[in-house]
């Protein structure tokens, strides 16, 4: 180790007593904390060959040390976990190529895997698997207390082959689904006309996101005759992916300007990620929907268009996963892989979106009251789960505040309440004064 001295004149002096006074005290606290490591250390090796040695069954030391591994970080929060060498070459394909799965976002609560959300096209969606559904069985056999990346790997299989999962959903009796594994390709950017409005869906961010987007608008545009009268962009159900993708996104409506920032342990691990200047639909009124199954990288792209003014946020809060994870290689790789928080999102205003979410500026609900105000499981209930800056007394108090808009009792889920909400509020003459009002307040 080496330490680098101030060479200031007059306080040379004083920096090198000050140096030297502090050093041993410092030295023997560095010396006992690494002493305490070792003995925690020699304690793992001890427990480890007592369990290799006497263990009811035989078991691998690699899959102790990848369990123990796994242990330490999960339990840091939700998204951290160690990745085999195996896992660490198959995930590569996750945002850029194409896997046999069954097209669903899972995580992990009290060590039951969850459905955050199914991904549109995917085999999970069409046969009506939902978010926050709990999956107990894979093809017959419990998944109950394994890690997520275990269960995410008995999921996944060659394209073609049948796999049946059990389903848990609130009240009512576990069932089955049995489906047919496909490749999941990376989803496009939907768009078409609604009731006279431009509609854009984008359904995951994958690195065809904006560049499907920016052909969406150019299409619509041309169906529109050169301009498009309003704009409703869906990102409800869309569980993130590439944070450059959310900045090109966000570019197509903000014209330059911060969207999001990250930062991280230190002071100075902080970086700002702007949009591109030359805004595609300036000026053309905008409605963002969300709800609790939009995450990450969607929540960035609302929380950008809510802070800078640009538009209108509607439908329920967002998922709350406000954090950003690196993956390290270990040796390259042949040792498999850290995914690691390494630093948390922050919208253009400073807001952290870790836990709470992004709130709508006008909340409308899905389905009809169902006495809990249509409550899902967002990244807060997740075990583990970092902390918002925000203290539980003002986020309690946010959270009491939100006045939702149901649909009426005998409403056709089907019918999308909460689009028919933005193509109203687009077509009825207030969307300018409601935008207004918000900015102001």
């Amino acid at each position: 180790m080496k330490y680098i001295l101030p060479t200031f004149g007059a306080l040379t002096a004083t920096a090198l007593f000050a140096f030297s006074s502090l050093s041993t005290p410092v030295a023997a606290k560095e010396t006992s904390s690494r002493s305490d490591t070792f003995r925690q250390l020699e304690l793992f090796a001890d427990v480890m060959a007592r369990v290799r040695n006497e263990y009811v069954v035989d078991v691998e030391d690699s899959e102790l040390i990848g369990d123990a591994l796994n242990g330490m970080l999960q339990s840091l929060d939700p998204h951290s976990s160690y990745i085999t060498a195996e896992q660490f070459k198959e995930m590569q394909v996750d945002t850029s190529g194409e896997y046999g799965g069954l097209g669903m976002e899972v995580t992990t609560e009290s060590g039951v895997v969850k459905v955050v959300a199914p991904i549109d096209g995917g085999p999970a969606k069409e046969i009506g698997i939902k978010a926050g559904d709990y999956i107990t069985e894979v093809d017959g056999q419990s998944i109950l207390g394994v890690s997520l990346s275990e269960a995410v790997e008995r999921m996944r299989g060659k394209p073609g082959e049948p796999i049946t999962i059990s389903i848990v959903r609130g009240d009512e009796d576990p069932m089955e689904f049995t489906m047919t594994r496909e490749i999941i390709k990376p989803r496009n950017t939907k768009y078409e006309i609604k009731d006279g409005i431009g509609y854009l869906r984008i359904p995951q961010f994958n690195e065809k996101s904006a560049p499907s987007m920016i052909d969406a608008i150019a299409a619509l545009k041309s169906d529109f005759g050169g301009r498009i009268p309003g704009l409703i962009l869906d990102l409800r159900g869309n569980p993130g992916g590439l944070l450059d993708q959310s900045i090109k996104v966000s570019s197509a409506f903000l014209d330059g300007g911060e969207v999001v920032s990250t930062r991280g342990r230190k002071a100075d691990d902080t970086q700002r990620y702007n949009a591109q200047k030359g805004e595609l639909v300036k000026g053309v009124p905008l409605i963002v929907l969300i709800d609790g199954a939009s995450a990450s990288a969607s929540e960035i792209v609302a929380g950008a268009v809510q802070d800078r003014g640009r538009g209108i946020v509607l439908g329920m809060t967002s998922f709350g996963k406000g954090s950003v994870q690196s993956v390290i290689p270990l040796r390259g790789g042949r040792d498999g892989a850290l995914r690691m928080t390494t630093q948390r999102y922050y919208t253009p205003s400073g807001r952290s979106i870790q836990g709470t979410g992004i709130t709508p500026d006008i909340s409308v609900a899905a389905i009809p009251d169902d006495g809990n105000g249509n409550k899902r499981i967002r990244e807060s209930d997740l075990p583990n789960s970092i902390q918002n800056e925000l203290t539980s007394e003002e986020t309690e108090n946010s959270e009491t505040e939100i006045t939702i808009d149901f649909p009426p009792e005998g409403f056709n889920v089907e019918d999308d309440y909460q689009l028919q909400k933005a193509i109203a509020l687009l077509k009825d003459g207030t969307y300018a004064q409601t935008l207004a009002s918000l900015t102001q307040g």
